[in-house]
């Protein structure tokens, strides 16, 4: 029998693609910046303990980390914004010279002081040591009258327990800071027009979030830089706007929700005018500051990211005419949209293209990978799962959509009659989508023999207004109906074990994932990381950005009060009886305490069904480190495997459940 016609169950087989690999080789990469013939982006590096180093490539190529690393008697310098508990928009640059926001540790507190820094020098602070009580974030440089624009969250000066936030303008040479404008809760991408005598900004004010509804705003700004004669120009609490973006002929462009669909506008006098209109996403929701997905790239044309059917897609955009047309490339995921002359630079990733750094010259239509977050070995491509689409019925009559994932491996066949166990993906948000980038965790599951379905359930952006609010109320209902019923359908065709269903999820996704055990009785066990177990809590722990996010997506306390304990799956584990529970708990989570874990744990126990914790280093959502990120990984297979009698090709620490399983046939 040959190597590429070996029999063995599904989830039994060996894979090169080992949780070692992805742990030690994979950056995240984000935070990109043009500056002349330069660009610049912000690395994740797990294997530096999670450091957000600002690259600069140059024109000949050469790589350049701009903030020193830690080293013998020299503090390391990390560039991250905390400003509104998800921040973005951490530095900005021009003509060589960066100011960024220092994420690194000084004494008891995090430092989030404003630095500038040139290549090969040591940062100077901007701001005063505050003790991390001034955060800053959406950093523009404002060189015409040398300063830097940004979102600063005041904690010293707190609104009803929650810090105050302004757009402020901060001297590069010295430590004067000068509010430009305040009073709403929320203020988002600052913009100057060419000239600098035009300013443009987004702001928004409790229970909306952005996705629901925010405001553009325009002032006029004179020599001194202050504001003159702000008016609102789009907006309002249904219409969601996203990235106010000056033309080089100094027309403002933005993109709005206002016909169902994040489409592309310009403002025209006092009128408001469609540019380009088309039933897909030219936004997305903006979790974070700093976000872009379309940019100038000659002052008549536009490179656009847009979103259709939960899958992005680049395009070109010639204003003066109206013509637009798709780009061939091979992402499929794109974020981070910057322009330079005749030239694109953006985040991109696809099914066999890991999230990368892409410069994309527009006249050739090539595009060139200046950083890849991991490697793609060629010897790894034939095991690469390539995603499907998956739209299927579900409940009140409503359609859903998924990415399903097949198992994949060229060295090994199931048994005759055999059905893969399938591992049920639920992203987090809910307010957001699932990726169809190349995913290692994917992978590591389906070139074992797992299937994957990854769910854009009734709530995800890339689908229109319309489907992106229908969550609302229905949160811990429809996405919990949504993937169960993708589940299932894969079941009906054939593609999936009924009997081995498992799901997976972190924060809010880990929410979905608990629903999914207390609600539904479909799976053989879930694998909860940081999740969301008490919506009350929740509420409770909230940073600033989401602490009225409950009010839209379930209702308001004290009236809510009760469907907010109805939704909590803390509440309801006794209708846990037979799936095994792995917990992955972050030390640092505040919105889930390891002590709310173990609780979960003790009743679960009670009850007599098996559980495990796997507590990890790093910040909420799951391990950020390298050596965490492998330990996960394999307890997540090792977990899987002894409770579906899986014999797995690899030796792996064994999860320590308790109460303990019986031993069982291994398939």
């Amino acid at each position: 029998m040959t190597l590429a016609s070996r029999e063995a169950a599904y989830g039994s087989w060996k894979s090169p693609i080992t949780a070692d690999m992805i742990a030690t080789q994979t950056l995240s990469l984000g935070e990109v910046a043009v500056d002349g013939d330069d660009v610049y982006w912000v690395e994740v590096r797990p294997s530096e303990r999670g450091r957000h180093a600002i690259v600069r490539r140059s024109v000949d190529g050469t790589l350049t980390d701009i903030l020193p690393a830690a080293g013998e008697g020299r503090v390391a310098y990390s560039s991250q914004s905390l400003v509104y508990g998800h921040g973005g928009g951490s530095f900005a640059v021009s003509e060589g010279l960066v100011v960024f926001v220092n994420h690194a540790s000084t004494g008891l507190h995090v430092d989030q002081r404003l630095y500038r820094v040139n290549p090969g020098r040591t940062p100077v602070p901007l701001t005063a040591d505050t003790g991390g009580k001034h955060r800053f974030g959406d950093l523009v440089m404002d060189r015409t009258r040398n300063r830097v624009v940004c979102v600063r969250e005041d904690w010293r000066n707190l609104k009803d327990g929650q810090p105050r936030a302004s757009l402020v303008a901060v001297d590069i040479d010295g430590q004067r800071q000068t509010v430009l404008t305040e009073g709403r809760d929320f203020y988002s991408s600052p913009t100057l027009s060419p000239n600098g005598r035009r300013m443009a900004w987004l702001a928004w004010d409790y229970p909306c979030m952005p996705w629901d509804g925010c405001e553009l705003w325009v002032a006029d700004v004179d020599e001194l830089g202050v504001l003159h004669h702000p008016r609102l120009v789009a907006g309002g609490t249904t219409e969601s706007v996203f990235q106010p973006e000056w033309s080089p002929q100094g027309e403002l462009y933005f993109v709005s929700d206002r016909n169902d669909w994040w489409n592309l506008y310009r403002l025209q006098g006092r009128s408001v005018v469609p540019v380009l209109e088309r039933e897909a996403e030219f936004g997305t929701a903006q979790w974070q500051l700093g976000m872009s997905t379309y940019a100038f790239i000659s002052p008549r044309h536009v490179v656009c990211a847009f979103n259709e059917q939960g899958q992005w897609k680049l395009g070109r955009l010639d204003v003066v005419l109206g013509q637009f047309a798709e780009l061939a490339t091979p992402f499929t995921d794109v974020s981070q949209v910057r322009g330079g002359f005749a030239t694109a630079y953006f985040v991109g990733g696809g099914p066999e293209q890991p999230a990368s750094v892409v410069r994309l010259d527009m006249e050739s239509g090539k595009p060139q990978v200046l950083k890849a977050s991991t490697r793609m070995p060629e010897e790894l491509v034939p095991y690469l799962s390539r995603c499907e689409p998956l739209h299927f019925p579900t409940t009140e009559l409503g359609e859903a959509h998924a990415w399903y994932y097949p198992p994949t491996n060229p060295g090994y066949s199931a048994p005759a009659g055999e059905k893969p166990p399938l591992l049920i993906m639920n992203h987090g948000g809910p307010t957001a989508c699932a990726s169809t980038k190349l995913d290692w965790t994917i992978q590591y599951f389906t070139s074992r023999g797992f299937a994957v379905v990854d769910v854009n359930y009734r709530g995800s952006t890339g689908y229109g207004r319309e489907y992106r609010l229908s969550l609302y109320g229905n949160w811990g209902v429809m996405d919990v109906d949504d993937c169960a019923n993708a589940a299932l359908r894969l079941v009906q065709e054939g593609k999936a074990d009924a009997k081995r269903l498992v799901a997976r999820g972190s924060g809010s996704g880990g929410y979905t994932t608990l629903s999914l055990l207390a609600f539904r009785d479909i799976l053989r066990c879930g694998t909860s990381s940081c999740a969301i177990s008490n919506l009350e809590t929740l509420v409770e722990h909230a940073e600033k950005f989401e602490a009225h996010y409950m009010d839209q997506v379930l209702g308001p306390l004290p009236e809510s009060k009760q469907l907010l304990q109805d939704r909590s799956p803390c509440f309801h584990l006794d209708n846990i009886k037979r799936s095994p529970v792995l917990f992955i708990q972050a030390r640092l989570d505040g919105q889930t305490s390891q002590r709310e874990t173990e609780e979960m744990m003790r009743k679960l126990r009670a009850n007599s069904v098996p559980t495990a914790m796997l507590p990890v280093d790093g910040e909420p959502y799951g391990p950020r480190i390298t050596t965490d990120t492998k330990k996960a990984l394999e307890a997540e297979l090792s977990f899987y495997s002894r409770v579906m009698g899986l014999a797995l090709a690899e030796p792996l620490e064994p999860v320590a459940l308790e109460p303990a399983l019986p031993e069982g046939p291994r398939r």
